[in-house]
């Protein structure tokens, strides 16, 4: 089995927790990596597992786990648990799962899964919207789709998100989330593969203090998909919004817990910290090429 082989890959580091006294992986938490990495794989669909399966009408039940060990895993190494959906039948999915530590598969596993009603846990056909979904996943297709347009058409979607981000999460007050800017910007909204909206961000219009310079903001992503693409999407989408309408600079005030995620896109920060809305945020920006 190779890395090749898998679509998605989650990184992990051996815990101190996770060894015995030979300081190898003890064989029981290998199960718990590809346990995480079947959560990961989810996240990777672009898929918020329980809002999914309650619109559904159903659930997932582990019914077989086998576990093949071909070599050990050692303190602080770093591994890849690589996992892929290899067989959906009438009620179960079965799933192909791999822990490797540079090239070599130190273990493989099966997890068969059973679709089922969550109250009485007896089977039910796999609905058709989750199997062509896990199929489009396999087959490199897109998991996110980004819509770009004005309140009137994204702001439903928009707000929602941003309510269940900003307000609901972060304790941030109503009146400091919404602003007359929002009737004015460009809004991109990032869908996935049942229409469910789960990343938003927002571009001022332009004509500010700098000419040539764009701002971006309201960037929120729902908790459970976050490192799954959504927030990376929209954010490409109105980069390339500022590009086409000729700006030379894109300007941002990030929350500190966010700086990570702006830095991968190209974003450098500028100046010292400051305070807004009580969150410790920072001044970032990237310069656009021609």
């Amino acid at each position: 089995m190779n890395r090749k082989n898998f679509r998605y890959l989650l990184p992990l580091r051996v815990r101190w927790s996770e060894v015995d006294l030979q300081k190898i992986v003890f064989n029981a938490h290998y199960h718990t990596y590809l346990d995480t990495a079947i959560q990961g794989y989810w996240r990777a669909l672009a898929l918020p597992y329980e809002a999914v399966m309650h619109r559904l009408g159903g659930d997932i039940f582990l019914k077989k786990t086998t576990v093949e060990f071909n070599a050990s895993a050692r303190l602080d190494e770093r591994l890849d648990v690589g996992m892929r959906c290899e067989r959906v039948g009438n009620s179960s999915m079965l799933f192909h799962g791999a822990v490797f530590r540079g090239e070599q598969a130190l273990v493989t596993g099966e997890l068969l899964y059973v679709y089922a009603d969550p109250a009485t846990q007896t089977s039910r056909p796999v609905p058709a919207p989750l199997r062509q979904w896990l199929a489009a996943f396999e087959a490199g297709e897109p998991m996110l789709r980004v819509a770009t347009g004005g309140w009137d058409a994204l702001g439903p979607d928009a707000g929602a998100l941003r309510r269940e981000v900003f307000v609901q999460e972060q304790g941030i007050a109503e009146r400091d989330e919404w602003d007359a800017q929002d009737a004015l910007a460009l809004h991109a909204v990032a869908y996935n593969r049942l229409d469910q909206p789960v990343a938003t961000a927002r571009l001022l219009p332009p004509g500010g203090a700098a000419p040539g310079v764009a701002h971006i903001g309201r960037v929120a992503s729902l908790a459970v998909l976050r490192g799954g693409g959504g927030g990376s999407a929209v954010m490409r989408a109105l980069t390339e919004a500022a590009r086409s309408r000729g700006d030379r600079r894109v300007n941002l005030s990030a929350q500190r817990s966010a700086e990570a995620f702006y830095r991968r896109l190209g974003y450098r920060v500028e100046g010292e910290p400051f305070d807004e809305v009580g969150i410790e945020h920072v001044h970032m920006t990237l310069a656009l090429a021609n």
